[in-house]
């Protein structure tokens, strides 16, 4: 079995979230992705403190899809540098495991099709 990971991302708004999430989960990047209600963000950019309301995006997804998945949210992300972090999947349910796997693997086609 490949090794889940569940990848972070946030974004300024529920539209994108949602449109970065869908993205995602249609091309098989990720078998779901989970969205937070706005959070509140302090970091440094551009040498100030800046405080912004955020949209978190979980992603959970695979080892083998990790690449992917970090061109497609670079590619469609508004931010110059979007926050993406994978995290690895130490434990979890055989079954939600296998079930992530089998959703970020393409279908394959039916024999003679």
């Amino acid at each position: 079995m490949t090794r889940a990971l569940t990848v972070l991302t946030t974004t300024d708004s529920a539209a994108k979230a949602e449109e970065l999430a869908r993205g995602a989960v249609e091309a098989r990047l990720a078998a779901c992705a989970q969205i937070s209600a706005p959070v509140t963000s302090v970091y440094r950019w551009q040498n100030a403190i800046e405080t912004s309301e955020e949209w978190q995006i979980l992603f959970k997804t695979t080892e083998a899809r990790y690449d992917a998945l970090e061109a497609h949210l670079r590619d469609r992300h508004d931010y110059e540098t979007p926050e993406i972090i994978a995290t690895p999947v130490v434990r979890g349910s055989a079954a939600y495991l296998e079930w992530i796997e089998a959703e970020t693997t393409a279908p394959t086609s039916p024999e003679g099709a």
